[in-house]
Formats: structure tokens, C-alpha cells, sequence
């Protein structure tokens, strides 16, 4: 089986993901062609070099539509005989594409791929393209739907979560993502965006709220509490299914759950005879892949159950992983995730995660593994997993081993 490598990863800043954000303006199109030109244009590659561009994103309607990935080809320097494969594995698009290439590279269909994804959270509203598991209600009331909020509630509930357990959380992630920031821990990743003109309009992540502290997150209200009790009384569907919590603790704010922004990422991933072709170092190994489905109404412990799969695939246990990025969706998430395994939280998301910088949907895997991979390389660790919670019940992971 052909190895595959990743030889270089990028993405843009997250702006804010609303009509004052500094991305607002620029489409998913756009900004995809942005990343895909970069990739070219930072490692020497001809417009032909790649076998296709496989692009996540999560709501693929509007200008998100229609294949949006073969659309960015031909709004980049890539040549149009490049052709590509838009994807939706919800939350997990940007890793799933990522993924989906290394295998395609290691089965020996093709040499080479660009992957990753894109979400403009401010211009396409999350949820426009309507989901049956949510507006259906043969298929909701079969499968107990809840929102995600709700669920992030459930987790905190079952595992034991307290408020104080998740604004901590949040205030660290804040914290570490200001550090990075000042340590220039992300200046060989990031890409400035740029207007029509090449002007620059966005070189850092401006979504963080580096004076949060445990008071400030303290005086916000549970965001999730209404719609659980009153309207439409989500807390009694999942009460039904799970009848031994008695009620919901409803912990998660807009503080300590993820940002809604927007932002894309790209990897470049290939075998080692395109490395040398191209004259490209390879930076790290993509070791295994997995996903998983898991139950859809508490939805979000899809980090736990993949990592079991994906050590056992590879012959691994948790001790062999020095670092590990888990997607911040909501605090509980990554609680549950360091509780499953033992795991201190000196090696999860170092750099600080989706609580500080936001979670732009179809992105956002292919950004934390180009983040796992900076975080290697300055910190002369080996290895890494990085990993998603997925909306509807499933989870996504990677491992990369630094060469």
C-alpha cells in the first residue's frame, strides 16, 4: 500500500461569521480559490499537478451549492482538467476530505489531492438547506431529535459536567488561543485573505475574546434552557429516551460552546514519488482514519467511541498519542473526551480550539489537523489525533505521525 503524506496545510483567519464580519463580503467560492492558489503557488505546483480537489462544506445551498468544489477549481489557478468532489459529513467535511484523499492516494488512485473545505456561516445560515432529521417529523420523532445544544446539555448531564467544569474550559481555550496568537504559533498556516484588489481585509483570527474570565461567562444565561423547557420542550424528548437523567442541567452559553464564523482550509496530501516529483518535503504521515456513527440524540460523543476505533485499527493505545485536537464544539464535548481517557489537558488543544477562534462547519477538520501539525513540528512531538463530534450521531478522526 503507497504511503500518503501531508506536504503542506492553510487556511484562512475565521472572521466573524455575521454582516460586520471582515469575510463577509468575500463568497465560499472565493475564498476556496484563495486557499486552493495558495497551495499551488507555495509549494511550486503546475495547475495540473493534483489528481482532484475534494472540498467540504456543510450547507450546500445558495452559493454554497451545486458542486462547490469543482466551481473553486475554476475560480483558481488550477487547470480545468482538475475536476471535484464536494462533501457533507456535517462538522467533520474538512477532516472527511482530508481522509478521503489519503485513502484515495493510498489505494493508488491518483498521486495527489488538494482537500479540505469552507464555510461562510454569515452568508449561508446554518441550517438553511433544511435537514429531514430536523424538519421531518417521521424521521425526528424515530430518532428522538434534539438540537445540538441540547445534546451538548445531555453530555454535561450524564457525565457530570458542572457550569464552573465548562466556562473553565472555554476561559483556557480563550487563553491559549491569545498565546498562539502572540507566539506566532500559526503564522506558517495562515493565509491573509484579500479583496479583488489585493488588498489585505483579514491576516488573524478575529472572532477571540482574549478578556474572558469565569465572572464575565458567569453573568450569561443557559442558551438552550428555553427551547428544552417551553418551546418546544426538546428536554421531555430527551427525557423520554433517557429517563434515568430525571431532568437536564443546561450549562452551555454562547461563551463556552463554538463561534459562528467563517473561514476556509486546505491540504495538500500526496504519495512520496509526487514528493520528489515536485522536489516537496513531506511533513507528516497520515497514519489511520475512521469514523463511526453513534446515537443522534445525545450526538456529540462521537470523539470517544471513533478514538477506540482508530486505536484499535492501528494497533495504538491513547499513551502512544502525544497531542490531541477535539473539536470545541461545546465544552462538554471535550470534558467528555479527557474524561473517557484519562487524557491531561496540557495535550488537548494547546493552541486553544473552536470555543476562541470558532468552528467554521465544513473547515474546521482540515484546520485542526494543519493546527496538530504546526503544534508538532514547534514542539518536536511525534504524533497526533485529531478528532469531531458530528451532527446526528457520528465521529470522525486522524492520526498523523511527524516525519
Amino acid at each position: 500500500m503507497t504511503e500518503a503524506y501531508i506536504f503542506d496545510a492553510v487556511r484562512t483567519p475565521r472572521g466573524k461569521g455575521r454582516a460586520d464580519g471582515s469575510l463577509h463580503e468575500v463568497t465560499s467560492v472565493r475564498l476556496s480559490a484563495q486557499v486552493l492558489d495558495a497551495v499551488k503557488e507555495r509549494n511550486g505546483l503546475e495547475g495540473h499537478a493534483v489528481e482532484d480537489v475534494i472540498w467540504g462544506n456543510v450547507t450546500q445551498v445558495g452559493e454554497q451549492g451545486g458542486c462547490l468544489a469543482r466551481t473553486a477549481v475554476l475560480a483558481s489557478g488550477l487547470d480545468q482538467s482538475i475536476p471535484g468532489l464536494a462533501i457533507n459529513r456535517f462538522c467533520a467535511s474538512g477532516m472527511e476530505a482530508v481522509n478521503l484523499a489519503a485513502n484515495q492516494v493510498r489505494g493508488g488512485a491518483g498521486e495527489a489531492y488538494i482537500a479540505g473545505g469552507v464555510e461562510m456561516m454569515g452568508r449561508v445560515a446554518m441550517g438553511s438547506d433544511g435537514a429531514a432529521i430536523a424538519v421531518d417529523p417521521s424521521v425526528a420523532m424515530e430518532s428522538y431529535f434534539v438540537p445540538q445544544g441540547i445534546s451538548a446539555d445531555i453530555i454535561a448531564t450524564q457525565y457530570g459536567f458542572s457550569r464552573d467544569d465548562a466556562d473553565g474550559l472555554a476561559v483556557e481555550s480563550q487563553r491559549r488561543a491569545k498565546a498562539a496568537w502572540d507566539d506566532k504559533r500559526f503564522d506558517r498556516s495562515i493565509l491573509t485573505v484579500r479583496d479583488q484588489n489585493g488588498l489585505a481585509i483579514l491576516d488573524r483570527d478575529e472572532y477571540m475574546r482574549p478578556g474572558t474570565d469565569m465572572q464575565s461567562l458567569g453573568a450569561l444565561s443557559p442558551a438552550f434552557q428555553q427551547m428544552g423547557e417551553v418551546m418546544p420542550g426538546f428536554d421531555a424528548i430527551a427525557l423520554m429516551k433517557y429517563p434515568h437523567l430525571e431532568r437536564i442541567n443546561h450549562i452551555h452559553h454562547a461563551g463556552n460552546s463554538s463561534g459562528i464564523v467563517d473561514g476556509a482550509a486546505g491540504v495538500l496530501i500526496g504519495s512520496k514519488a509526487f514528493g520528489e516529483k515536485w522536489g516537496l518535503k513531506p511533513r507528516a504521515r497520515i497514519r489511520a482514519t475512521a469514523k463511526i456513527g453513534t446515537d443522534p440524540t445525545i450526538m456529540l460523543t462521537g470523539p470517544v467511541p471513533v478514538t477506540e476505533k482508530i486505536l484499535a485499527d492501528s494497533g495504538m493505545s491513547i499513551g502512544d498519542i502525544d497531542l490531541f485536537e477535539v473539536n470545541e464544539a461545546f465544552a462538554s464535548v471535550v470534558l467528555r473526551f479527557m474524561q473517557a481517557f484519562g487524557v491531561d489537558a496540557d495535550r488537548v488543544n494547546v493552541n486553544g480550539g473552536s470555543i476562541a477562534m470558532g468552528h467554521p462547519l465544513g473547515a474546521t477538520g482540515a484546520i485542526i489537523i494543519g493546527t496538530l501539525l504546526d503544534e508538532l513540528e514547534r514542539s518536536g512531538k511525534g504524533t497526533g489525533l485529531a478528532t469531531l463530534c458530528i451532527a446526528s450521531g457520528m465521529g470522525a478522526a486522524t492520526i498523523i505521525e511527524r516525519v
